[in-house]
């Protein structure tokens, strides 16, 4: 991680079970420059790091804010940062990442579900075309800036707890709005309906995932990659992944959050057959072929010549 050392300016909950975080740069200086979708790493102590969308404004240079849905039975990142990101402490976070752009369009039709409000909450400050936000939760009391929201934006916002209206119609709200480009993040479930239906009607649908999509993966052999840098070539064990086998060689690969969703470790491959697993490359990338995330994927034959 390209460190950032943050102070926590104020932390307040949000919804149940979800509480935000104001960030400012430790030393006073102005923190980098965000687009909406971005996100940064956040160490979380022996957990490991953790990924965050930044849902404040974008052109405040002076702070970030970053919303934390804390899940007692997740890998214990959120519980730890529940227990020590309080008023005045002090965080390691990395530059913001952007998978998840805001590309140009003629109208955006934005679908949230719970804690997927997070990356759309500043696509709804700097869109420069007509939009529509649909946002659903398990109730208005799991619904994170559900009211500066609906403040901010009356005629745009549509909040639709599950309690009160039950799931999100997805077929219902494309047809509503075919020639938007659909901006889509929330449970898995919510992300595939969305995708299904607009491919079913040729609509664009970008996607954001806080967790790995199910990939149906293939036989867990063994295989070889070599580095065109130095001409060293590593053995790869079946339920090991790549970027271990580098990392106890010694060789630098700079991951994140081991999964396969958030491109830190994406790499370029000269040579080889991939066998994808991650949750975000785009099905033409991953047949093009020219990339690979080394936390989760694999050769379908090898060696793969890597660009380190």
């Amino acid at each position: 991680m390209n460190d950032i050392t943050v102070r926590v300016r104020a932390r307040r909950d949000e919804a149940a079970g979800v509480f935000a975080l104001d960030l400012a740069d430790a030393s006073g200086a102005p923190l980098p420059r965000w687009r909406p979708g971005a996100h940064i790493d956040v160490a979380a102590g022996p957990t490991g790091v953790r990924q965050y969308s930044l849902c404040g404004d974008p052109g405040d240079l002076g702070g970030w804010r970053i919303a934390i849905l804390h899940e007692p039975g997740g890998r214990g990142g959120s519980d730890h940062l529940r227990r020590t990101a309080l008023e005045g402490s002090l965080l390691q976070v990395s530059q913001p990442r952007n998978n998840f752009e805001l590309v140009e369009a003629e109208e955006y039709l934005f679908v949230a579900g719970g804690i997927g409000i997070t990356p759309i909450l500043a696509m709804t400050t700097t869109a420069a075309a007509p939009w529509q936000l649909y946002y659903g939760g398990r109730s208005r009391a799991h619904m994170a800036f559900a009211g500066e929201l609906a403040e901010r934006h009356p005629a745009a916002v549509n909040l639709l707890p599950q309690d009160e209206h039950g799931l999100l119609p997805i077929t219902e709200l494309l047809d509503r709005h075919p020639r938007a480009t659909v901006y889509c993040c929330g449970p898995e479930p919510l992300l595939a309906a969305t995708v299904a239906a607009g491919t079913e009607r040729g609509m664009p649908v970008h996607v954001e995932r806080f967790a790995p999509k199910p990939v149906a993966e293939g036989a867990d052999t063994a295989f070889e990659v070599r580095l065109a840098s130095t001409g060293q070539t590593f053995a790869v064990p079946p339920g090991t992944s790549i970027a271990d086998v580098l990392e106890a060689a010694g060789v630098p690969v700079i991951t994140s959050c081991r999964e396969g969703t958030c491109g830190t470790c994406e790499t370029t491959v000269l040579t080889g057959a991939i066998e994808h697993r991650d949750s975000l490359l785009t099905e033409d990338e991953q047949a093009a072929g020219k990339t690979m995330m080394l936390c989760v994927s694999r050769a379908c034959q090898g060696p793969l010549v890597l660009d380190l």
